[in-house]
């Protein structure tokens, strides 16, 4: 029997791409309000790995980072992290923080982080 850790979080990396708008709009809803879909948005994809590298941070598949334009006409950026963990993970936040750090340093701001967390059983 190989010891292969299973897939949980690529489908859901998938779901965001496909239905990213509802997927704020059901978990982020005064997020969603402020983002001008109109203007569209854009999966920074390779842009993300590069952060996750430059930070030597090992990345989730589902971390999905998406430039939008908010109402006021301004960019910015929306980091997605979705786990699916059937157990602790001690360095959780420690990655979260850098990602947040290194995304300061590229975008010139303090990034706005939201945080859903869903209860696993």
């Amino acid at each position: 029997m190989t010891n292969q850790r299973a897939d949980y979080d690529n489908p859901w990396k998938e779901a965001i791409s496909l239905y990213f708008q509802p997927f704020m709009a059901f978990l982020f809803p005064e997020i969603e309000e402020n983002i001008d879909w109109n203007k569209g948005y854009e999966f920074l994809d390779k842009e993300f790995q590069q952060i996750a590298r430059d930070g030597e941070i090992s990345t989730r598949e589902a971390d999905k980072l998406v430039k939008v334009w908010r109402t006021d006409g301004q960019e910015t950026w929306v980091l997605i992290h979705v786990e699916v963990q059937s157990q602790y993970e001690s360095v959780f936040a420690e990655r979260i923080y850098v990602y947040n750090v290194l995304m300061q340093s590229l975008m010139g701001e303090t990034p706005k982080t939201a945080l859903h967390r869903l209860p696993h059983f």
